[in-house]
Formats: C-alpha cells, sequence, structure tokens
C-alpha cells in the first residue's frame, strides 16, 4: 500500500481574540422535502483575508456568535467542518461553506436553541460573521489521493467533509473507488439529494448507502444504522475493504463508532482496527460497548471526528 502522507496545513490562522469578518452569501436549507431537522448549507466570502486560498477540505471553521450567556460571558466559539473541496465552493478560493442543523432541544417543558446553529441559520446574504481558524491537522485526503479507496461513513451534518472530498476527488479525475454511507432518522433527513444524485449517475465507481433509522426494518426487525450497512451491503463494501490502500472515515454523532468497528471485526477487516487486551483472542460479537470503547483504537488506515 502507499504510505498515508497527510498535507501540511495551517492552523488558527485567526484566533477567538483575533477572529476576521466574513460575509454571508448563501443561506439555503439542503434537503428536498420539508423535515422537522432544519439542515441548512451556508457559503462565507472570505475576500480578502488570510483564509482564502489557505484551507483544506477535511478542516473546520470556528464561529463566534454575538452576545453573551446568562453568566454574561461572551458565547463560545463552535467549530463547523467545511463542506467545500480546498479549491473553494464552485471552484472559488474566496467562497468557503458549512453544513449546519439548526439545534432545536425541549428539556422538561423548556426550549432550549442551539446559540451558534441558530445564528447562523437566521443569517442572509450580506450579514457579516465573525470566523477563526482553520482548525484540525489530521482528518484530511492524503498527499496522493488518487492512490486509495475510500468509505465515509456519516451521520446528519457529518456529511459536510465528505461533500468537498468527494468533490475534490472527482474534479481531480479520480478512478478509485468512493463509498458514502449515510445515515439519517427519516427520509426527509436525507441532505444534499441534487448533489448525490449527480455523482451516482456521473460516476459509476461512486457508490451512496442510505440507512434511515426510524422508518423501515431490517430482516431482522433492527433499524438501519450506518453499521449495518457492513453487514446489508458485504456484496459491495467488502471486496472494497479487502483492498490494502482503502482508507475509512467516520464523522458524525459520537458512539456510531463503535457499532462500525465490531461489524469490521465480524466482517474480518481488522486492518482497521488496534485492539488492545483481550479482544484480538475473542470472537467480536462477544465485544460489548465498553470493551469497544477501552481496547479499540483506529488504525492508520481508519480516521474519525466524533461529537
Amino acid at each position: 500500500m502507499s504510505e498515508i502522507i497527510l498535507p501540511e496545513v495551517e492552523l488558527n490562522i485567526y484566533s477567538p481574540k483575533n477572529p476576521v469578518e466574513a460575509t454571508i452569501v448563501e443561506n439555503r436549507v439542503c434537503t428536498t422535502e420539508s423535515s422537522p431537522n432544519i439542515v441548512r448549507h451556508i457559503t462565507f466570502d472570505i475576500s480578502g483575508t488570510d483564509l482564502e486560498g489557505r484551507i483544506r477540505v477535511g478542516q473546520s471553521i470556528g464561529v463566534l456568535p454575538p452576545g453573551e450567556n446568562e453568566k454574561g460571558r461572551p458565547h463560545k466559539l463552535r467549530l463547523y467542518s467545511v463542506s467545500s473541496p480546498s479549491k473553494g465552493e464552485g471552484g472559488q478560493s474566496h467562497l468557503i461553506s458549512t453544513t449546519v442543523k439548526r439545534a432545536i432541544d425541549e428539556v422538561e417543558g423548556t426550549l432550549y436553541l442551539g446559540v451558534a446553529s441558530n445564528y447562523l441559520s437566521n443569517l442572509k446574504p450580506g450579514d457579516k460573521v465573525k470566523l477563526t481558524g482553520p482548525s484540525g491537522k489530521r482528518y484530511l485526503l492524503p498527499e496522493n489521493p488518487k492512490d486509495f479507496n475510500y468509505v465515509f461513513f456519516a451521520t446528519g451534518t457529518g456529511i459536510a467533509p465528505f461533500r468537498g472530498m468527494i468533490m475534490e476527488l472527482f474534479e481531480n479525475g479520480y478512478e478509485g473507488d468512493v463509498a458514502l454511507v449515510f445515515g439519517c432518522a427519516y427520509r426527509t433527513d436525507l441532505l444534499y439529494p441534487e448533489f448525490i444524485k449527480e455523482m451516482t449517475e456521473r460516476h459509476s465507481n461512486f457508490h451512496y448507502i442510505s440507512c434511515v433509522s426510524r422508518e423501515d426494518r431490517r430482516k431482522d426487525g433492527s433499524k438501519f444504522y450506518v453499521q449495518s450497512a457492513i453487514e446489508d451491503q458485504a456484496e459491495l463494501l467488502n471486496p472494497i475493504f479487502s483492498k490494502e490502500n482503502t482508507l475509512i472515515y467516520i464523522c458524525g454523532m459520537k458512539g456510531m463508532e463503535t457499532g462500525i468497528y465490531q461489524n469490521l471485526a465480524l466482517q474480518g477487516h481488522l486492518d482497521y482496527l488496534q485492539l488492545r487486551g483481550d479482544l484480538a483472542e475473542r470472537e467480536p460479537n462477544t465485544w460489548d460497548w465498553e470493551d469497544i470503547k477501552k481496547n479499540i483504537k483506529p488504525s492508520a488506515r481508519t480516521f474519525e471526528e466524533v461529537y
């Protein structure tokens, strides 16, 4: 297998104490149908700033919402994964984008709104926003991306970096295999459907698997989650997993990695895992969540960003 060499990237060009002002140029819902979960694709104009041309796909930007919390302190920075390729949204280096879910929750009858996500979701073209970053130096495509195959696992807005990565790969004549396994609660929550449709129609080496957890059921009655695709779509995925130059990227809800690691092991793909303790001597179907949490780490071929 080719050596996995990650590119050198710049970090924290702008900090919370020294943010930069950007302008909103696009703010749109990125689902086709009306959904109880509102997810928006937001594009920033960073013209004339030191961020222009210096953000790599897989990195994040920080957003500083205005105002103070209940203790009178400024609202905290919130990081958002960049969803545009390294050369910029639409190939324009002065435009970068991200994917934002409007956070709304109710606890014991009290409604809570996510400060940063609702602030961003309410912005209109022409509005200004303070940014920091970029952040992140490992969740990147390799320097030689054409030498590898990829399986991307995403839940919800975890699709953001993969949108940019997929664009970047295929815009540069990529000929390997890319599989995107995307999980959400309802069909109305499927993100970027037009982009997915275009990629599927144009590239036979792009494989899309959606896992909708709260509607249909698997044959055994269990729910469809991203990890279940490893078994359900084994005919498609096993040949990709079995190639020594395949890399796995996981992005989304914390905890999703445990099921992915166990199902990879059940299918015999242990090269993506580092096992500790007695796990290597036990059958994967005997591993529990605590075993996986304590005794499995991703190998050099596996990248995770969960939150």
